[in-house]
Protein backbone atom coordinates (compact mmCIF):
# COMPACT_ATOMS: atom_id res chain seq x y z
CA UNK A 1 0.00 0.00 0.00
CA UNK A 2 1.13 3.85 -0.27
CA UNK A 3 -0.03 5.94 1.31
CA UNK A 4 0.56 10.31 0.62
CA UNK A 5 0.70 12.58 3.62
CA UNK A 6 0.64 16.07 2.33
CA UNK A 7 1.38 19.36 3.46
CA UNK A 8 1.80 18.74 7.36
CA UNK A 9 4.68 19.73 10.02
CA UNK A 10 6.46 16.58 10.43
CA UNK A 11 8.25 16.88 13.64
CA UNK A 12 10.55 13.98 13.75
CA UNK A 13 12.68 14.24 17.21
CA UNK A 14 15.20 11.79 16.06
CA UNK A 15 16.83 13.71 13.59
CA UNK A 16 15.47 17.43 15.10
CA UNK A 17 13.32 17.93 11.93
CA UNK A 18 10.62 20.41 12.16
CA UNK A 19 9.15 21.43 8.33
CA UNK A 20 6.37 21.35 6.41
CA UNK A 21 6.76 18.49 3.99
CA UNK A 22 5.16 16.14 2.29
CA UNK A 23 5.76 11.92 3.51
CA UNK A 24 5.25 8.99 1.80
CA UNK A 25 4.86 5.97 3.13
CA UNK A 26 5.27 2.26 0.78
CA UNK A 27 4.79 -1.30 2.60
CA UNK A 28 4.86 -0.27 5.81
CA UNK A 29 7.69 2.25 5.53
CA UNK A 30 8.57 5.59 5.48
CA UNK A 31 9.94 5.65 1.82
CA UNK A 32 10.13 9.69 1.63
CA UNK A 33 10.15 12.90 3.21
CA UNK A 34 10.22 15.77 1.03
CA UNK A 35 8.73 19.35 0.20
CA UNK A 36 6.25 18.39 -2.89
CA UNK A 37 5.85 14.50 -3.60
CA UNK A 38 4.05 14.02 -6.94
CA UNK A 39 2.88 10.32 -7.02
CA UNK A 40 0.16 8.51 -7.55
CA UNK A 41 -0.87 7.02 -4.04
CA UNK A 42 -3.87 4.42 -2.97
CA UNK A 43 -4.97 7.01 -0.41
CA UNK A 44 -3.90 10.44 0.48
CA UNK A 45 -4.39 12.38 3.76
CA UNK A 46 -4.37 16.16 3.16
CA UNK A 47 -2.50 17.06 6.70
CA UNK A 48 -2.18 21.06 6.42
CA UNK A 49 -2.16 22.72 9.93
CA UNK A 50 -1.27 19.05 11.32
CA UNK A 51 1.58 17.62 13.08
CA UNK A 52 2.73 14.46 11.38
CA UNK A 53 4.90 13.03 14.21
CA UNK A 54 6.06 9.13 15.25
CA UNK A 55 3.51 7.40 16.46
CA UNK A 56 3.12 7.63 20.33
CA UNK A 57 4.80 5.42 22.63
CA UNK A 58 3.13 4.58 26.03
CA UNK A 59 5.37 3.07 28.63
CA UNK A 60 3.02 2.34 31.20
CA UNK A 61 -0.64 1.21 30.66
CA UNK A 62 -2.81 -1.52 32.17
CA UNK A 63 -4.60 -3.78 29.85
CA UNK A 64 -6.50 -6.24 32.52
CA UNK A 65 -6.08 -9.04 30.30
CA UNK A 66 -5.56 -11.76 31.77
CA UNK A 67 -8.31 -11.86 34.47
CA UNK A 68 -10.13 -8.58 34.19
CA UNK A 69 -11.64 -8.45 30.79
CA UNK A 70 -14.69 -6.58 32.21
CA UNK A 71 -12.21 -3.63 32.27
CA UNK A 72 -10.33 -3.89 29.41
CA UNK A 73 -8.58 -6.46 26.84
CA UNK A 74 -6.01 -6.71 24.64
CA UNK A 75 -8.04 -5.63 21.54
CA UNK A 76 -10.29 -2.71 23.60
CA UNK A 77 -6.99 -1.26 24.90
CA UNK A 78 -4.79 -1.41 21.49
CA UNK A 79 -8.33 0.24 20.15
CA UNK A 80 -8.63 3.44 22.40
CA UNK A 81 -4.31 3.67 22.29
CA UNK A 82 -5.30 4.16 18.34
CA UNK A 83 -7.61 6.47 18.80
CA UNK A 84 -5.47 8.19 21.23
CA UNK A 85 -2.21 7.95 18.32
CA UNK A 86 -0.42 5.47 20.12
CA UNK A 87 1.08 2.94 18.17
CA UNK A 88 3.04 1.07 20.63
CA UNK A 89 1.84 0.23 24.28
CA UNK A 90 3.59 -0.89 27.08
CA UNK A 91 1.53 -3.40 29.62
CA UNK A 92 2.24 -3.72 33.26
CA UNK A 93 2.43 -7.40 34.53
CA UNK A 94 -0.61 -6.84 37.52
CA UNK A 95 -3.30 -9.48 35.89
CA UNK A 96 -4.76 -12.71 36.94
CA UNK A 97 -2.33 -14.67 36.56
CA UNK A 98 -0.09 -11.59 37.23
CA UNK A 99 2.68 -11.69 33.97
CA UNK A 100 5.50 -13.46 35.69
CA UNK A 101 6.29 -16.45 33.47
CA UNK A 102 7.00 -16.92 29.45
CA UNK A 103 3.17 -18.48 29.04
CA UNK A 104 1.11 -15.55 29.92
CA UNK A 105 3.79 -13.02 28.27
CA UNK A 106 3.54 -15.04 25.09
CA UNK A 107 -0.54 -15.18 25.14
CA UNK A 108 -0.82 -11.37 25.42
CA UNK A 109 2.00 -11.06 22.13
CA UNK A 110 -0.12 -13.98 20.65
CA UNK A 111 -2.90 -12.17 20.89
CA UNK A 112 -1.92 -8.90 20.20
CA UNK A 113 -0.47 -9.99 16.80
CA UNK A 114 -3.65 -11.96 15.79
CA UNK A 115 -6.16 -9.38 17.02
CA UNK A 116 -4.92 -5.63 18.02
CA UNK A 117 -4.44 -2.64 15.76
CA UNK A 118 -1.13 -1.22 17.31
CA UNK A 119 1.99 -3.06 18.68
CA UNK A 120 2.07 -4.41 22.38
CA UNK A 121 4.54 -5.24 24.24
CA UNK A 122 3.98 -7.45 27.99
CA UNK A 123 6.14 -6.14 30.49
CA UNK A 124 6.94 -8.93 33.02
CA UNK A 125 6.74 -8.86 36.78
CA UNK A 126 10.14 -8.86 38.95
CA UNK A 127 7.88 -11.16 41.75
CA UNK A 128 6.64 -14.34 41.50
CA UNK A 129 2.75 -13.32 41.46
CA UNK A 130 3.53 -10.02 42.27
CA UNK A 131 4.30 -11.23 45.88
CA UNK A 132 7.24 -9.56 46.70
CA UNK A 133 8.74 -12.93 47.99
CA UNK A 134 10.88 -14.87 45.09
CA UNK A 135 11.61 -13.37 41.73
CA UNK A 136 10.03 -14.72 38.44
CA UNK A 137 12.46 -16.49 35.66
CA UNK A 138 13.23 -13.02 34.46
CA UNK A 139 15.17 -14.14 31.34
CA UNK A 140 13.17 -16.56 30.04
CA UNK A 141 10.77 -13.80 29.88
CA UNK A 142 13.50 -12.20 28.23
CA UNK A 143 13.30 -14.48 25.71
CA UNK A 144 9.52 -14.32 25.25
CA UNK A 145 10.25 -10.82 24.11
CA UNK A 146 9.76 -8.45 27.50
CA UNK A 147 11.13 -5.10 27.35
CA UNK A 148 11.26 -4.51 30.83
CA UNK A 149 10.69 -5.41 34.23
CA UNK A 150 8.10 -4.28 36.71
CA UNK A 151 6.15 -4.78 39.68
CA UNK A 152 4.04 -1.91 38.63
CA UNK A 153 1.03 -1.57 41.30
CA UNK A 154 3.50 -2.11 43.80
CA UNK A 155 6.96 -1.84 45.44
CA UNK A 156 9.30 -4.15 45.96
CA UNK A 157 9.89 -4.16 49.66
CA UNK A 158 12.73 -6.54 50.03
CA UNK A 159 15.55 -4.42 49.13
CA UNK A 160 18.02 -7.58 48.82
CA UNK A 161 16.05 -9.56 46.42
CA UNK A 162 15.28 -6.08 44.37
CA UNK A 163 18.75 -5.73 44.29
CA UNK A 164 19.28 -8.98 42.78
CA UNK A 165 16.75 -8.24 39.97
CA UNK A 166 18.22 -5.46 39.14
CA UNK A 167 21.56 -7.31 38.52
CA UNK A 168 19.82 -9.58 36.06
CA UNK A 169 18.15 -6.44 34.43
CA UNK A 170 21.16 -5.28 34.38
CA UNK A 171 22.97 -8.50 32.26
CA UNK A 172 19.95 -9.10 30.27
CA UNK A 173 20.02 -5.21 28.85
CA UNK A 174 16.35 -4.09 30.28
CA UNK A 175 15.12 -1.28 32.09
CA UNK A 176 13.57 -1.89 35.78
CA UNK A 177 9.87 0.56 35.51
CA UNK A 178 9.50 1.04 39.31
CA UNK A 179 6.60 1.71 41.38
CA UNK A 180 7.68 3.76 44.05
CA UNK A 181 5.52 3.31 47.35
CA UNK A 182 6.20 2.57 50.45
CA UNK A 183 3.62 0.04 51.01
CA UNK A 184 3.77 0.37 55.07
CA UNK A 185 4.17 4.54 55.16
CA UNK A 186 0.85 4.61 52.66
CA UNK A 187 -1.39 2.91 55.26
CA UNK A 188 -4.45 2.98 53.87
CA UNK A 189 -4.32 6.36 51.96
CA UNK A 190 -5.90 7.45 49.06
CA UNK A 191 -5.22 11.04 48.13
CA UNK A 192 -3.01 13.32 48.54
CA UNK A 193 -2.25 13.92 52.11
CA UNK A 194 -2.97 17.88 52.79
CA UNK A 195 -5.74 20.26 53.57
CA UNK A 196 -8.27 18.59 50.81
CA UNK A 197 -8.01 15.77 52.53
CA UNK A 198 -8.97 16.96 55.84
CA UNK A 199 -11.98 18.30 54.23
CA UNK A 200 -13.00 15.54 53.18
CA UNK A 201 -12.31 13.43 55.80
CA UNK A 202 -10.54 10.95 53.97
CA UNK A 203 -6.52 9.07 54.69
CA UNK A 204 -3.91 11.06 53.35
CA UNK A 205 -0.72 9.93 51.34
CA UNK A 206 2.45 11.32 52.44
CA UNK A 207 4.79 12.58 49.91
CA UNK A 208 7.34 10.59 51.60
CA UNK A 209 5.51 7.45 50.46
CA UNK A 210 7.04 8.00 47.09
CA UNK A 211 10.25 9.62 47.99
CA UNK A 212 11.65 7.57 49.91
CA UNK A 213 11.45 4.81 47.38
CA UNK A 214 12.58 6.28 44.99
CA UNK A 215 15.67 7.64 46.38
CA UNK A 216 16.26 3.72 47.19
CA UNK A 217 15.70 2.56 43.72
CA UNK A 218 18.29 5.19 42.59
CA UNK A 219 20.88 4.06 45.07
CA UNK A 220 20.38 0.55 44.10
CA UNK A 221 20.34 1.84 40.32
CA UNK A 222 23.37 3.66 41.30
CA UNK A 223 25.02 0.36 42.63
CA UNK A 224 24.09 -2.71 40.08
CA UNK A 225 24.10 -0.04 36.96
CA UNK A 226 20.70 -1.29 36.17
CA UNK A 227 18.88 1.35 34.00
CA UNK A 228 16.30 2.86 36.41
CA UNK A 229 13.00 4.26 35.19
CA UNK A 230 10.98 6.00 37.57
CA UNK A 231 6.89 5.52 36.55
CA UNK A 232 4.37 8.14 37.40
CA UNK A 233 6.24 10.32 39.03
CA UNK A 234 3.94 13.31 41.35
CA UNK A 235 6.39 14.87 43.99
CA UNK A 236 8.70 17.84 43.99
CA UNK A 237 11.14 15.27 46.17
CA UNK A 238 10.95 12.48 42.93
CA UNK A 239 11.94 15.77 40.64
CA UNK A 240 14.99 16.93 42.52
CA UNK A 241 16.61 13.56 42.87
CA UNK A 242 15.94 12.30 39.19
CA UNK A 243 17.60 15.77 38.43
CA UNK A 244 20.64 14.56 41.43
CA UNK A 245 21.22 11.28 39.77
CA UNK A 246 21.27 12.26 36.42
CA UNK A 247 23.82 15.10 37.17
CA UNK A 248 25.81 12.40 38.67
CA UNK A 249 25.34 10.20 35.21
CA UNK A 250 23.60 7.30 36.67
CA UNK A 251 21.79 5.42 34.76
CA UNK A 252 17.95 6.76 35.47
CA UNK A 253 14.84 8.35 33.48
CA UNK A 254 11.60 9.12 34.46
CA UNK A 255 8.13 10.01 33.38
CA UNK A 256 5.07 11.63 34.48
CA UNK A 257 1.07 11.49 33.34
CA UNK A 258 -1.03 13.71 32.28
CA UNK A 259 -3.25 13.81 35.60
CA UNK A 260 -0.06 14.93 37.22
CA UNK A 261 0.96 17.66 35.58
CA UNK A 262 -2.25 19.05 35.11
CA UNK A 263 -4.69 18.51 38.34
CA UNK A 264 -3.70 19.45 42.18
CA UNK A 265 -5.91 17.70 45.32
CA UNK A 266 -7.43 21.24 45.30
CA UNK A 267 -9.21 20.13 42.18
CA UNK A 268 -10.67 17.44 43.56
CA UNK A 269 -14.40 18.07 43.91
CA UNK A 270 -15.44 15.92 46.51
CA UNK A 271 -15.44 11.81 47.65
CA UNK A 272 -15.10 10.81 44.41
CA UNK A 273 -13.54 7.76 42.97
CA UNK A 274 -12.74 9.14 39.43
CA UNK A 275 -9.76 11.34 41.37
CA UNK A 276 -8.67 8.04 42.94
CA UNK A 277 -5.33 7.11 41.75
CA UNK A 278 -1.88 6.16 42.64
CA UNK A 279 0.04 8.13 43.34
CA UNK A 280 -2.26 10.62 43.93
CA UNK A 281 -2.91 14.23 42.69
CA UNK A 282 -0.60 15.87 44.78
CA UNK A 283 -0.51 19.63 45.62
CA UNK A 284 0.00 22.68 43.24
CA UNK A 285 3.37 23.34 44.26
CA UNK A 286 4.32 19.40 43.11
CA UNK A 287 2.14 20.08 39.65
CA UNK A 288 4.45 23.12 39.03
CA UNK A 289 7.64 20.86 39.97
CA UNK A 290 6.63 18.23 37.33
CA UNK A 291 5.90 20.42 34.65
CA UNK A 292 9.29 22.02 34.90
CA UNK A 293 11.17 19.19 35.46
CA UNK A 294 9.23 17.94 31.99
CA UNK A 295 10.43 21.51 30.68
CA UNK A 296 14.14 21.43 31.54
CA UNK A 297 14.04 17.56 30.27
CA UNK A 298 14.38 16.02 33.76
CA UNK A 299 11.32 13.94 33.25
CA UNK A 300 11.67 12.13 30.10
CA UNK A 301 8.85 10.94 29.03
CA UNK A 302 4.75 11.41 29.21
CA UNK A 303 2.90 7.92 29.95
CA UNK A 304 -0.62 7.43 30.84
CA UNK A 305 -0.67 4.54 33.48
CA UNK A 306 -3.94 4.16 31.59
CA UNK A 307 -6.01 1.87 34.47
CA UNK A 308 -9.57 1.33 33.62
CA UNK A 309 -12.12 0.26 36.31
CA UNK A 310 -15.72 -0.64 35.88
CA UNK A 311 -18.73 2.26 36.36
CA UNK A 312 -19.92 -0.11 39.45
CA UNK A 313 -16.45 0.04 41.09
CA UNK A 314 -15.69 3.96 40.55
CA UNK A 315 -19.07 4.60 41.59
CA UNK A 316 -17.70 3.46 45.24
CA UNK A 317 -16.70 5.99 47.73
CA UNK A 318 -12.97 7.10 47.30
CA UNK A 319 -11.84 4.51 50.74
CA UNK A 320 -13.36 1.20 48.74
CA UNK A 321 -12.60 1.92 45.34
CA UNK A 322 -9.57 1.41 43.37
CA UNK A 323 -6.76 3.50 42.11
CA UNK A 324 -6.47 4.45 38.92
CA UNK A 325 -7.86 6.65 35.60
CA UNK A 326 -7.99 5.70 31.90
CA UNK A 327 -5.68 8.16 29.65
CA UNK A 328 -4.58 6.39 26.36
CA UNK A 329 -7.93 8.81 24.95
CA UNK A 330 -7.10 11.93 26.78
CA UNK A 331 -2.93 12.19 26.97
CA UNK A 332 -1.85 13.97 23.55
CA UNK A 333 -4.86 17.15 24.26
CA UNK A 334 -3.66 17.31 27.86
CA UNK A 335 -0.23 17.18 26.57
CA UNK A 336 -1.22 19.91 24.16
CA UNK A 337 -3.25 21.85 26.33
CA UNK A 338 -1.86 21.89 29.48
CA UNK A 339 2.32 22.18 28.36
CA UNK A 340 2.40 23.44 24.70
CA UNK A 341 0.09 25.86 24.62
CA UNK A 342 1.18 27.09 28.51
CA UNK A 343 5.13 27.43 27.02
CA UNK A 344 5.91 24.24 28.74
CA UNK A 345 7.14 22.30 25.87
CA UNK A 346 7.79 23.11 22.32
CA UNK A 347 5.64 20.85 20.02
CA UNK A 348 9.41 18.66 19.33
CA UNK A 349 9.38 18.01 23.03
CA UNK A 350 6.23 16.61 22.93
CA UNK A 351 7.16 14.68 20.07
CA UNK A 352 10.21 13.90 22.29
CA UNK A 353 8.40 12.89 25.06
CA UNK A 354 5.50 10.80 24.13
CA UNK A 355 7.34 8.74 20.79
CA UNK A 356 11.04 9.14 20.66
CA UNK A 357 12.48 9.04 24.03
CA UNK A 358 9.94 6.01 25.47
CA UNK A 359 11.12 4.08 22.69
CA UNK A 360 14.65 4.89 23.17
CA UNK A 361 13.82 3.78 27.01
CA UNK A 362 12.42 0.77 25.86
CA UNK A 363 15.14 -0.27 23.20
CA UNK A 364 12.73 -0.30 20.60
CA UNK A 365 13.02 0.52 17.15
CA UNK A 366 10.42 3.12 16.96
CA UNK A 367 9.94 7.24 17.65
CA UNK A 368 11.17 8.48 14.36
CA UNK A 369 10.44 9.24 10.70
CA UNK A 370 13.81 8.67 9.33
CA UNK A 371 13.47 7.21 5.66
CA UNK A 372 13.31 3.14 5.83
CA UNK A 373 12.06 2.98 9.18
CA UNK A 374 8.51 1.56 10.26
CA UNK A 375 5.85 4.15 9.12
CA UNK A 376 4.34 4.34 12.76
CA UNK A 377 2.96 7.83 12.21
CA UNK A 378 0.43 10.12 14.16
CA UNK A 379 -1.78 13.32 12.54
CA UNK A 380 -2.46 15.75 15.20
CA UNK A 381 -4.53 18.63 14.99
CA UNK A 382 -3.48 21.34 17.23
CA UNK A 383 -6.07 23.64 16.08
CA UNK A 384 -9.35 21.38 17.46
CA UNK A 385 -11.09 22.45 20.57
CA UNK A 386 -13.59 20.52 22.08
CA UNK A 387 -14.84 18.70 25.28
CA UNK A 388 -14.03 15.08 26.68
CA UNK A 389 -16.61 13.08 26.06
CA UNK A 390 -17.50 9.50 27.50
CA UNK A 391 -19.28 8.09 24.42
CA UNK A 392 -16.36 8.37 22.06
CA UNK A 393 -13.95 6.35 23.91
CA UNK A 394 -13.03 3.41 22.12
CA UNK A 395 -11.44 1.86 25.11
CA UNK A 396 -14.00 0.00 27.71
CA UNK A 397 -13.77 2.41 30.44
CA UNK A 398 -14.83 5.63 31.29
CA UNK A 399 -12.94 6.41 34.32
CA UNK A 400 -11.98 9.60 34.33
CA UNK A 401 -11.49 13.19 35.88
CA UNK A 402 -11.33 14.66 32.67
CA UNK A 403 -14.94 14.29 31.22
CA UNK A 404 -16.52 17.50 29.42
CA UNK A 405 -12.92 19.13 29.78
CA UNK A 406 -11.95 21.31 27.38
CA UNK A 407 -8.85 20.39 25.56
CA UNK A 408 -7.48 21.86 22.32
CA UNK A 409 -5.54 19.08 20.15
CA UNK A 410 -6.79 15.94 18.95
CA UNK A 411 -5.28 13.04 16.79
CA UNK A 412 -7.04 12.81 13.30
CA UNK A 413 -4.99 9.73 12.08
CA UNK A 414 -2.77 7.00 13.58
CA UNK A 415 -0.77 4.53 11.22
CA UNK A 416 0.49 1.48 12.17
CA UNK A 417 3.37 -0.14 9.80
CA UNK A 418 1.86 1.89 7.08
CA UNK A 419 -1.87 0.87 7.35
CA UNK A 420 -4.45 3.48 8.98
CA UNK A 421 -5.35 2.12 12.29
CA UNK A 422 -7.65 5.47 13.05
CA UNK A 423 -8.92 7.95 11.43
CA UNK A 424 -11.36 11.02 12.93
Amino acid sequence: MKLLIKNGRVIDPASKTDVVSDLLIEDGRIAKISKTIKTKADKTINAKGCFVMPGFVDLHVHLRDPGFEEKETVVTGAKAAARGGFTTILAMPNTKPAADNADVVNYVHQKAKNLANVNVLQIGAITKGQAGRELSDIRRMVSAGIPAISEDGASVMNTALYYQAMEIARQEGIPVFAHCEDKFLAAGGVMNAGTRAKELHLPGILNAVEDIIAARDIELAKSTGAHLHLCHCSTKGSVWMVAQAKENGFSVTAEATPHHFTLSDEDIPGDDANYKMNPPLRSKEDVEAIREGLKQDIIDVIATDHAPHTAVEKGMSMKRAPFGIVGLETAAALTYTELVLKEYLTPMQMAEKLSYNPAKIAGLDKGTLAEGSAADVVVFDPGQTYPVLAEEFAGKAKNTPFLHRSVTGKVTATIVSGEIVYMA
